[in-house]
Protein backbone atom coordinates (compact mmCIF):
# COMPACT_ATOMS: atom_id res chain seq x y z
CA UNK A 1 0.00 0.00 0.00
CA UNK A 2 1.31 3.34 -0.42
CA UNK A 3 0.02 6.82 0.54
CA UNK A 4 0.90 10.18 -1.51
CA UNK A 5 0.92 13.73 -0.42
CA UNK A 6 1.70 17.18 -2.45
CA UNK A 7 2.61 20.95 -2.08
CA UNK A 8 1.97 23.26 -5.22
CA UNK A 9 3.03 26.19 -6.03
CA UNK A 10 6.49 26.25 -3.34
CA UNK A 11 7.72 29.52 -3.91
CA UNK A 12 11.70 27.78 -4.12
CA UNK A 13 13.20 27.20 -7.54
CA UNK A 14 13.25 23.76 -7.87
CA UNK A 15 16.99 23.83 -8.46
CA UNK A 16 17.46 24.24 -5.07
CA UNK A 17 14.71 22.19 -3.84
CA UNK A 18 16.09 18.90 -5.70
CA UNK A 19 19.10 19.16 -3.55
CA UNK A 20 17.78 18.57 0.15
CA UNK A 21 15.22 15.82 -1.72
CA UNK A 22 17.94 13.90 -3.25
CA UNK A 23 19.45 13.18 0.53
CA UNK A 24 15.97 11.45 1.34
CA UNK A 25 14.97 9.36 -1.44
CA UNK A 26 14.66 6.16 -0.72
CA UNK A 27 15.15 6.70 3.27
CA UNK A 28 12.86 5.31 6.14
CA UNK A 29 10.50 8.10 6.75
CA UNK A 30 11.69 8.63 10.19
CA UNK A 31 15.32 8.74 9.32
CA UNK A 32 14.36 11.17 6.36
CA UNK A 33 12.60 13.31 8.86
CA UNK A 34 15.90 13.24 10.99
CA UNK A 35 18.24 13.66 8.52
CA UNK A 36 16.61 17.32 7.27
CA UNK A 37 16.42 18.13 10.66
CA UNK A 38 20.39 18.65 10.61
CA UNK A 39 20.93 19.57 6.97
CA UNK A 40 21.91 23.45 6.79
CA UNK A 41 19.24 24.75 4.14
CA UNK A 42 16.44 26.77 3.87
CA UNK A 43 14.79 24.22 1.61
CA UNK A 44 14.69 21.56 4.03
CA UNK A 45 11.35 22.91 5.96
CA UNK A 46 8.92 22.51 3.34
CA UNK A 47 10.16 18.66 2.89
CA UNK A 48 9.69 18.09 6.70
CA UNK A 49 6.18 19.19 6.27
CA UNK A 50 5.95 17.08 3.62
CA UNK A 51 7.29 14.22 5.04
CA UNK A 52 4.85 14.58 7.53
CA UNK A 53 1.72 15.17 6.18
CA UNK A 54 2.62 11.59 3.96
CA UNK A 55 2.97 10.00 7.67
CA UNK A 56 -0.37 11.58 8.70
CA UNK A 57 -2.54 10.50 5.66
CA UNK A 58 -1.33 6.89 5.83
CA UNK A 59 -1.63 6.96 10.09
CA UNK A 60 -5.25 8.27 9.43
CA UNK A 61 -6.58 7.38 6.18
CA UNK A 62 -5.21 4.21 5.68
CA UNK A 63 -4.58 2.81 9.66
CA UNK A 64 -0.43 1.86 8.71
CA UNK A 65 2.34 2.17 11.10
CA UNK A 66 4.42 4.93 11.45
CA UNK A 67 7.68 2.61 11.60
CA UNK A 68 6.93 0.36 8.22
CA UNK A 69 7.12 3.83 5.83
CA UNK A 70 9.81 4.69 3.37
CA UNK A 71 10.18 7.09 1.04
CA UNK A 72 9.31 5.36 -2.28
CA UNK A 73 9.20 8.60 -4.66
CA UNK A 74 9.64 11.78 -4.28
CA UNK A 75 10.01 14.99 -7.02
CA UNK A 76 10.44 17.99 -7.41
CA UNK A 77 8.70 19.56 -11.08
CA UNK A 78 8.72 23.30 -12.02
CA UNK A 79 5.56 25.08 -11.47
CA UNK A 80 5.19 29.15 -12.92
CA UNK A 81 7.97 31.25 -12.69
CA UNK A 82 7.30 34.66 -11.78
CA UNK A 83 8.64 37.77 -13.89
CA UNK A 84 10.19 40.95 -12.74
CA UNK A 85 12.65 43.25 -13.88
CA UNK A 86 15.85 44.75 -12.47
CA UNK A 87 16.45 48.07 -13.71
CA UNK A 88 20.38 48.28 -15.38
CA UNK A 89 22.62 51.60 -16.40
CA UNK A 90 21.95 53.24 -19.50
CA UNK A 91 17.72 52.70 -18.92
CA UNK A 92 17.65 49.40 -19.60
CA UNK A 93 16.40 46.61 -17.75
CA UNK A 94 17.22 43.03 -17.59
CA UNK A 95 14.55 39.97 -16.52
CA UNK A 96 14.14 38.46 -12.55
CA UNK A 97 12.91 34.85 -13.09
CA UNK A 98 11.57 33.95 -9.60
CA UNK A 99 10.67 29.97 -9.86
CA UNK A 100 8.41 28.30 -8.50
CA UNK A 101 8.16 24.37 -7.54
CA UNK A 102 5.38 21.15 -7.44
CA UNK A 103 6.65 19.52 -4.83
CA UNK A 104 5.30 15.25 -4.46
CA UNK A 105 5.91 12.48 -2.17
CA UNK A 106 4.98 8.75 -2.53
CA UNK A 107 5.61 6.77 0.81
CA UNK A 108 5.41 2.81 0.73
CA UNK A 109 5.88 -0.06 2.82
CA UNK A 110 8.77 -1.86 3.54
CA UNK A 111 6.61 -5.15 4.74
CA UNK A 112 3.53 -5.25 2.97
CA UNK A 113 0.16 -5.01 5.61
CA UNK A 114 -2.59 -6.41 3.52
CA UNK A 115 -4.64 -3.42 3.24
CA UNK A 116 -5.72 -2.24 0.19
CA UNK A 117 -8.24 0.43 0.63
CA UNK A 118 -8.81 2.78 3.01
CA UNK A 119 -11.01 3.37 6.33
CA UNK A 120 -14.34 5.07 4.95
CA UNK A 121 -16.83 7.04 7.19
CA UNK A 122 -19.92 5.72 7.59
CA UNK A 123 -22.70 7.81 5.34
CA UNK A 124 -25.92 8.26 6.60
CA UNK A 125 -28.48 6.39 4.09
CA UNK A 126 -29.86 9.08 2.00
CA UNK A 127 -33.34 10.75 2.21
CA UNK A 128 -36.13 10.29 -0.85
CA UNK A 129 -38.29 13.77 -1.68
CA UNK A 130 -40.87 11.42 -2.35
CA UNK A 131 -41.08 9.80 0.95
CA UNK A 132 -41.12 13.04 2.21
CA UNK A 133 -44.59 13.98 0.56
CA UNK A 134 -46.12 10.53 1.34
CA UNK A 135 -46.03 11.45 5.17
CA UNK A 136 -49.48 12.82 6.01
CA UNK A 137 -49.18 16.05 7.19
CA UNK A 138 -50.97 16.96 10.35
CA UNK A 139 -54.72 17.92 9.77
CA UNK A 140 -55.50 21.37 11.27
CA UNK A 141 -58.57 21.50 13.55
CA UNK A 142 -61.19 24.50 12.59
CA UNK A 143 -61.05 25.99 15.79
CA UNK A 144 -57.24 26.66 15.81
CA UNK A 145 -57.55 28.72 12.59
CA UNK A 146 -60.79 30.87 14.08
CA UNK A 147 -58.50 31.30 17.00
CA UNK A 148 -54.99 32.13 15.18
CA UNK A 149 -57.47 34.82 12.77
CA UNK A 150 -58.74 36.48 16.49
CA UNK A 151 -55.19 36.74 17.39
CA UNK A 152 -54.63 38.75 13.80
CA UNK A 153 -57.83 41.02 14.57
CA UNK A 154 -56.82 41.89 18.30
CA UNK A 155 -53.13 43.02 17.39
CA UNK A 156 -54.22 44.44 14.36
CA UNK A 157 -56.55 46.91 16.43
CA UNK A 158 -54.05 47.47 19.71
CA UNK A 159 -51.72 48.76 17.00
CA UNK A 160 -54.02 51.59 15.64
CA UNK A 161 -54.96 52.61 18.92
CA UNK A 162 -51.30 52.87 20.02
CA UNK A 163 -51.04 55.05 16.54
CA UNK A 164 -53.51 57.31 17.24
CA UNK A 165 -52.57 58.07 20.89
CA UNK A 166 -48.47 59.54 19.46
CA UNK A 167 -48.16 62.30 17.38
CA UNK A 168 -45.24 62.78 15.25
CA UNK A 169 -43.44 66.16 16.38
CA UNK A 170 -40.55 67.11 13.70
CA UNK A 171 -37.60 68.63 15.54
CA UNK A 172 -36.73 69.90 12.15
CA UNK A 173 -39.15 72.71 12.58
CA UNK A 174 -38.11 74.06 15.53
CA UNK A 175 -36.05 77.07 15.34
CA UNK A 176 -35.53 80.63 13.62
CA UNK A 177 -38.82 80.56 11.03
CA UNK A 178 -38.33 76.67 10.63
CA UNK A 179 -36.40 76.38 7.59
CA UNK A 180 -36.85 72.57 6.96
CA UNK A 181 -39.09 71.29 4.25
CA UNK A 182 -40.97 67.78 5.88
CA UNK A 183 -40.34 65.15 2.85
CA UNK A 184 -43.53 64.46 1.30
CA UNK A 185 -45.52 67.57 2.43
CA UNK A 186 -47.48 70.06 -0.06
CA UNK A 187 -45.44 72.98 -1.24
CA UNK A 188 -46.89 76.40 -0.35
CA UNK A 189 -48.89 78.68 -3.24
CA UNK A 190 -46.47 80.88 -3.49
CA UNK A 191 -42.55 79.03 -4.17
CA UNK A 192 -44.80 77.38 -7.25
CA UNK A 193 -45.76 80.92 -9.03
CA UNK A 194 -43.02 82.80 -8.05
CA UNK A 195 -39.65 80.98 -8.51
CA UNK A 196 -36.80 82.27 -7.83
CA UNK A 197 -35.14 81.56 -11.28
CA UNK A 198 -37.49 82.59 -13.72
CA UNK A 199 -35.70 83.96 -15.97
Amino acid sequence: MQTSAKVNNLRISPRKLRLVVDVVRGLRAEEALQRLRFLNKAASQPVIKLIRSGVANAEHNFELAKDNLYVKEIRVDAAATLKRWLPRAHGRATPIRKRGSHLSLILGEIKDSGVKTGKKPAAEAPVKLTELDKKPAEAIKPEQITSARQDVFDTEAKDTSAEAVKEIQDTRREGRRGQARIEGGRKGFASRIFRRKSG
